[in-house]
């Protein structure tokens, strides 16, 4: 059944739900193509999302947001002109990731061009609804519960998309590709997108 979430229902995320976002992410992605590609140990793979997802969350221009209780969570971030939004957390994937961090660096590496650093914009790092709740409008309402004050501050907004379905629903909310598809080595397509803001 098709749900259009009310906003009432999503919910800034505070320090206290810090494990309920990375809970929400790490399931929503288990089955990702991408998160298959980057952690293909299926045993360690949620433990290494996890390591992924916490410095988003720890950066300090993160606002994450829950919704539908622990059925959606996003991770925003309001960059300023030239600013990554991974400067704040910068080393070295391989001390955690191991094996791992040579296809993250590489994948960061190829994405890093399109990042748009000459404007201030918002960026959604990673968006994700339980398997049970895809497909019901929930990623929907996340989406236009934050791009409504992203145009209103006159904010464009930047993101990957890591699916065809995923590019599709961001088609939808106005974001329109920047460039080519990225891939890397043997990994899935990523769709780098931009929304300007809309008055």
């Amino acid at each position: 059944m098709a749900v259009d979430t009310p906003y009432a229902s999503l919910r800034r995320a505070d320090g206290a739900d810090q494990q309920a976002v990375l809970d929400v992410l790490t399931e929503a992605f288990m089955n990702d193509p991408l998160v298959c590609w980057l952690f293909p140990e299926v045993g360690q793979r949620g433990l290494l999302q996890a390591h992924f997802y916490r410095p988003l969350l720890a950066h300090p221009a993160a606002e994450a947001y829950l919704a539908g209780g622990r059925e959606g969570a996003s991770v925003w971030l309001t960059l300023a002109a030239g600013q990554s939004p991974y400067e704040e957390n910068s080393g070295t994937p391989e001390g955690v990731f191991g094996d791992n961090g040579a296809r993250l660096l590489a994948l960061g590496q190829a994405l890093a061009p399109r990042h748009p650093v000459h404007e201030p914009h918002l960026y959604l790092p990673c968006m994700g609804v339980i398997r049970q709740r895809q497909g019901t409008g929930l990623g929907s309402a996340m989406l236009r519960h934050r791009l409504e004050r992203a145009d209103a501050d006159g904010l464009a907004t930047y993101l990957e998309a890591s699916s065809p379905r995923s590019r599709s629903l961001y088609q939808r909310h106005g974001f329109e590709d920047l460039g080519e598809p990225v891939r890397v080595a043997d990994s899935p397509l990523l769709w780098p997108m931009r929304r300007p803001p809309h008055r």
